[in-house]
This record gives structure tokens, C-alpha cells and sequence, in this order.
């Protein structure tokens, strides 16, 4: 089995965060979850947890939304 995380499959990754920091965001903000999708992909974070060379996608959610939050 391959484990290794590339290019063509770091999307599979992004889902359970997303979800989470858009939990987070729709709670602090007061807003609704699909709101909170809206930003959280137009955001720079989602930009760089995207390309798997960042490695971004090693962060947990919470210092994923604390990065998000630093640049709002």
C-alpha cells in the first residue's frame, strides 16, 4: 500500500479540515456553514493546503484556523 501524499491525492486530506475550521469559523463569526465554506476557500490557507509542496496539510485544523484567523 502507498501512503506517500502527492499532488494528485492531497485533496483527500482537505475534507475533515475543512470541515472542522468551517465549524469553527461559523461559530466564532455567527454565520452559517456554508458562508464559512465560502471564505475558508477563497482564503490563502485553503490556497496553500492545496499544493502538497507547502506541506500544509501536516497542520491540524485548529493551527490551520489559527492561520486563517491571522490573516483576516
Amino acid at each position: 500500500m502507498n501512503l506517500t501524499i502527492t499532488q494528485e491525492n492531497v485533496h483527500l486530506l482537505l475534507p475533515s479540515k475543512l470541515s472542522r475550521m468551517a465549524n469553527m469559523l461559523a461559530e466564532d463569526k455567527g454565520i452559517s456553514i456554508v458562508e464559512a465554506m465560502k471564505m475558508l476557500y477563497a482564503s490563502e490557507v485553503y490556497s496553500r493546503l492545496e499544493k502538497e509542496s507547502t506541506k500544509a496539510w501536516h497542520l491540524g485544523a485548529v493551527a490551520l484556523y489559527e492561520d486563517f484567523q491571522a490573516g483576516v
